[in-house]
């Protein structure tokens, strides 16, 4: 598992890459809900669409598997074009490419140091005996 994480930078790289999965995880999960709620005839793949765009923007905010979940977010948002509720975030499409980069730049960067991978796959300290 810890070779789909390059590292788990601190510090002032560590906080952009959090101010980025914040973004990119409240961006996803409130548009998963406005799909939710916008949508008139709500069919099952409309709403497995959106329940899983809020679960990974969800685990992309807390940083939880976030290649992963970097990846499936920037597949997932083009769906939310067909059909197109009456409102939402990602209509836009320059907006929609904006946030899908930024997923894909987290799924290779990935979650930084304040992040749920950095406390279960992080950085850890080997204590080597005397001999």
């Amino acid at each position: 598992m810890q070779r789909l994480f390059s590292a788990f930078p601190d510090g002032w790289p560590g906080f952009g890459l959090l101010l980025l999965r914040i973004v990119v995880g409240v961006t996803t999960a409130v548009q998963g809900d406005v799909h939710l709620v916008a949508v008139a005839n709500l069919t099952l793949g409309t709403g497995v669409i959106a329940g899983l765009a809020i679960a990974s923007g969800v685990a992309v905010l807390i940083g939880f598997l976030t290649p992963l979940t970097g990846v499936v977010l920037s597949l997932i948002i083009p769906l939310f074009w067909f059909p197109s509720p009456a409102a939402g975030l990602f209509l836009d499409k320059i907006a929609a490419l904006l946030i899908m980069s930024d997923a894909i730049a987290i799924a290779l960067l990935g979650p930084g140091a304040c992040s749920v991978d950095a406390l279960l796959f992080g950085r850890r300290e080997v204590l080597i005996p005397h001999a």
